[in-house]
């Protein structure tokens, strides 16, 4: 069973799935395996120097000879090395979260690298298409990690209509239905993040899969509001405390600050029950097992595939 789209085409990928670049989390491993099942896999920059992610790079082409790309956090001190680097290692795609590739982008191009940056609006979405991006990933805020205000259904259609570039849908995605249902409403595909925690190839602590696998529909929390970062995790002791710090008139965003570092790599590394900030994403209650990238991504196109095939009955 084959879906494609536009996406497919232009990164002469198989399927128009997209896993996404988890920091701590996004590494060779998970993102060739992603590759090699016919995706697109993405390896995250930002939990690591320059040099670290270049071996990643340099590791993923030797598991894979399939299309792979770079998530490039925009904020990170690190990121006019790692831009350079991207162009040295003849990284075929790039996509870029936090912050405007403005600077980058025209290098980018000129290199051949296809930019396809996260954005959380259409208006975003507009000015990344004015620069040259290649497609956009509109991200809704039932996404894992660092979210933006507006929800998945409410976005993608309103990106859809305001750029021609091809759009991929994120947050709140991880099977066929949503798959299916991003299809109609305008993307050319999709990305997913938490269902990949999941995959055997995910090289996060047991603690952190075991965590995903026995979470529900409500068991995630969104914190970092007030200091203007909201980030979405399941509930732990870390998660409520750090919300509980934020209703503090006492505690300053300083305090708050230094209790959050290095929580996520506490997580993801270490398996820390009282430390570690599980991030994951409002989709979490469906991921019910481990099992092989190629497997997920296998299960997702056939669901969707016979979703859409059978649309005809509702007419």
């Amino acid at each position: 069973m084959i879906i494609k789209s536009k996406i497919c085409d232009l990164l002469d990928i198989k399927y128009p799935i997209f896993q996404g670049g988890m920091a701590w989390i996004s590494e060779s491993s998970l993102a060739s395996a992603v590759s090699n099942a016919g995706g697109l896999g993405i390896i995250s920059s930002i939990n690591a120097s320059t040099d670290v992610i270049r071996e990643e790079i340099r590791k993923c082409k030797k598991l894979t000879s399939n299309k792979y790309g770079v998530n490039i956090m925009l904020m990170n001190p690190a990121a006019d090395d790692i831009a350079q680097m991207v162009i040295e290692e003849n990284v075929p795609v790039v996509t870029t979260g936090a912050g405007m590739p403005t600077k980058y982008i025209k290098e980018w191009l000129a290199a051949g690298i296809m930019v396809i940056p996260v954005v959380p609006s259409s208006a975003i979405a507009q000015r990344v298409e004015r620069m040259g991006a290649c497609a956009v990933i509109a991200e809704g805020g039932e996404s894992g990690g660092h979210i933006g205000e507006m929800n998945t259904m409410a976005l993608i259609p309103q990106v859809c209509d305001t750029v021609s570039i091809p759009v991929i849908a994120a947050g709140g995605i991880g099977d066929g239905r949503g798959f299916a249902a991003a299809l109609m409403l305008g993307a050319a595909g999709i990305q997913c993040g938490t269902r990949f925690l999941s995959a055997s190839e995910c090289m996060i602590h047991e603690n952190y899969k075991n965590k995903i696998i026995a979470a529900h529909d409500t068991d995630t929390i969104v914190t970092g509001k007030t200091l203007g970062h909201p980030v979405r995790a399941l509930k732990t002791p870390f998660s409520r405390k750090f919300a509980e710090m934020e209703k503090d008139p006492t505690v300053t965003s300083e305090m708050i600050m230094e209790y959050g570092t290095g929580s996520l790599r506490k997580a993801v590394k270490e398996g820390d029950d009282k430390m570690g900030s599980y991030m994951a994403g409002q989709i979490v209650g469906i991921v019910n097992k481990i099992q092989p990238a190629k497997e997920i991504i296998e299960e997702m196109v056939s669901e969707a595939y016979n979703l859409i095939s059978n649309t005809k009955k509702y007419i």
